[in-house]
């Protein structure tokens, strides 16, 4: 019997950095990725369009018959997560509570930055978290929109990308936290350069990573999990956008040299309709 896969959505390229962490801990699983690289970035965007982008990526992995949605972007979470786990039977797994959990695990002062895209830190979703679970816990919110356009057009290991960094970070910094989120699965392929400018005594937090922690765990609880079999995993990867440059960047990050990219149009994904039977 072939392996359902989970699926994973992003704004772009950013959610590779949860697919990275996923194929590490969960080698058994298949996956397929989809990112909106064309109509990327998310962060600017009104709630109710980022909404309704997001329903255009999951109907297309539904199409493929997942067994589990990640939804592997901030913005999107924020905008989408209820939604979707009220709708749709499979489980769905947003990043910004595993992220919210395990900055508060983390800090020993009780001041925890959060950086993400416009969408992302005026929704406040990460300060609510922080908030219910550790009331007494300083929460510094900053956006930080020059980020993603840097790590879509393949710049995040240039000098511009440093000069925007830190000038991006300035005033964060002054806040003196001790623990920081990334909360866009874009800005870890960003680390070294915001680790080196707000200094090694701040930890940052990889929401994405975090993310696949719970994956883990929920897979067992809904007995899900694959077992190792002489099955080849799948590993698909589609993007509305161009598919050399998604190719570029996955291959780096991901450190694959054979990857399979397919393009899928914007006009595509809005041809798909959700199936009853994938309803609740």
């Amino acid at each position: 019997m072939k392996k359902q896969a989970i699926g994973l959505l992003d704004s772009g390229v950013g959610g590779l950095t949860v697919m990275k962490e996923a194929m590490k801990q969960l080698p058994n699983e298949s996956f397929y990725y989809i990112g909106d690289t064309a109509r990327c970035p998310y962060g600017p965007r009104p709630e109710e369009q980022v909404k309704a982008f997001t329903w255009d990526l999951t109907r297309f992995l539904l199409d493929k018959n997942i067994k589990m949605l990640i939804i592997a972007c901030n913005t999107a979470t924020a905008a989408a997560l209820p939604e979707l786990k009220r709708v749709l039977k499979i489980p769905v797994i947003g990043v910004i509570l595993p992220g919210s959990r395990a900055a508060i695990k983390t800090t020993h002062q009780g001041r925890i930055g959060v950086i993400g895209t416009e969408g992302t830190i005026r929704s406040e979703e990460y300060r609510k978290a922080i908030k219910k679970k550790q009331q007494q816990t300083e929460v510094f919110s900053q956006a930080c929109p020059k980020f993603v356009p840097l790590v879509e057009s393949n710049q995040f290991n240039s000098a511009i990308a440093k000069k925007v960094v830190t000038e991006s970070l300035r005033d964060l910094k002054r806040q003196k936290v001790d623990t920081l989120v990334m909360g866009c699965t874009h800005y870890p392929l960003l680390k070294p350069l915001i680790q080196n400018v707000m200094g090694e005594q701040v930890t940052l937090i990889d929401s994405g990573a975090e993310t696949v922690n719970e994956v883990s765990v929920l897979l067992d609880y809904y007995d899900l999990a694959e077992e190792k079999t002489d099955q080849p995993n799948e590993r698909k990867f589609y993007t509305t956008g161009s598919v050399n440059m998604f190719k570029d960047i996955a291959s780096s990050w991901l450190k694959m040299n054979e990857i399979e990219v397919e393009h899928v149009s914007v006009e595509e994904l809005k041809g798909i309709e959700l199936n009853e039977s994938d309803r609740k």
